[in-house]
């Protein structure tokens, strides 16, 4: 009897929660503490596809999924096929869509995707490399080669080459929010759900951050100091919620003259013209305020803290894609 013989695979879920995990660590560590996992890499796409390349799915050995690689056409065939790579220790190339010799499995964007299942190696090790890069918040590129599934992790960010797959690991976004009214809070509550961090600085704020938020960072000395110390790299937006004119100008002149993506500031539109000219007043230049909005968030007519923290995620969101190729 094969060990898929033996393997008695759940049902598929009724509705797919799977998809909605993004950072697969947490998911790999329990499944290959488990037994055996295996990882699957949209690794080709022609046409439209509703996932980027790079994304990935775990499989656990008890048919326990992690990820997604589609819209939700291919999941359950590529759970499927995973199992299978796990009986048999050799890794598949699956293409699915139109062209396919799947025909029985069609892609309702009608693109095609062509998708490498492996069974993850020295699990322990990946997972540790990945989490030593994220916590150090540095890109690296894991190298998978298409002949047998062995992986390294490289520095930096590379494209793949022959033989091989390529997928880039960079940090988290990350969300500096300054200020402590309930807009700060709803921001820190949502964002953690659509994958950004948050550090929180409130300047003489309480020295605990608020009750069931767990911020990556929470800073109450004064603003110079917490500003001083605040780490800002390319994969940081700041936004100062604080409604008062000083902070938000400290904070504002600060990210703008950081590697910070984007940058924004709570306040009334009347305001705009002099907020600018004051941080003109202090050397920043255009190119530094095409980074600036004011006021935060997008016209999406909100009203409430909810509603406010939406259209600033939305912006961090939008503000991010659009730098990418």
């Amino acid at each position: 009897m094969s060990a898929l013989d033996q393997t008695i695979m759940p049902a598929w879920p009724a509705w797919p929660e799977y998809a909605l995990v993004e950072d697969l660590l947490p998911s790999l560590r329990d499944f290959a503490h488990a037994g055996r996992v295996a990882l699957a890499t949209l690794v080709t796409a022609e046409g439209p596809s509703p996932r980027p390349l790079g994304s990935e799915m775990a499989i656990a050995a008890d048919g326990r999924v992690a990820g997604y690689v589609s819209g939700g056409c291919v999941e359950a065939a590529v759970a499927s096929e995973a199992a299978m790579v796990l009986a048999e220790g050799r890794p598949r190339l699956l293409d699915y869509g139109v062209g396919s010799e799947v025909v029985d499995i069609q892609l309702t964007c009608g693109g095609r995707i062509g998708i490498f299942v492996r069974e993850l190696r020295e699990p322990s090790r990946y997972m540790n490399e990945l989490a030593v890069a994220r916590r150090e918040r540095r890109t690296v590129t894991v190298r998978v080669a298409a002949t047998d599934g062995d992986w390294r992790v490289e520095e930096g960010e590379h494209a793949a080459e022959p033989g091989s797959y390529a997928v880039v690991h960079r940090p988290p976004l990350r969300l500096v929010v300054v200020g402590g009214d309930p807009v700060s809070l709803a921001v820190a509550t949502i964002a953690p759900m659509v994958g950004l961090e948050v550090a929180l600085l409130r300047p003489h704020g309480p020295m605990q951050p608020p009750p069931g938020i767990a911020p990556v960072l929470y800073d109450p000395r004064a603003l110079p100091v917490s500003l001083a110390a605040l780490a800002i790299d390319d994969r940081t937006a700041v936004y100062s919620l604080s409604h008062d004119a000083d902070i938000d100008h400290a904070v504002a002149a600060h990210a703008l003259n950081s590697q910070a993506f984007a940058v924004g500031v709570l306040g009334s539109r009347n305001k705009i013209g002099s907020r600018i000219q004051r941080l003109r007043d202090d050397g920043v230049g255009d190119g530094e305020l095409g980074r600036l909005h004011l006021p935060a968030g997008l016209p999406i007519g909100a009203q409430t803290p909810h509603g406010i923290a939406l259209s600033i995620l939305a912006q961090v969101c939008q503000r991010d894609r659009a730098r990418q190729p």
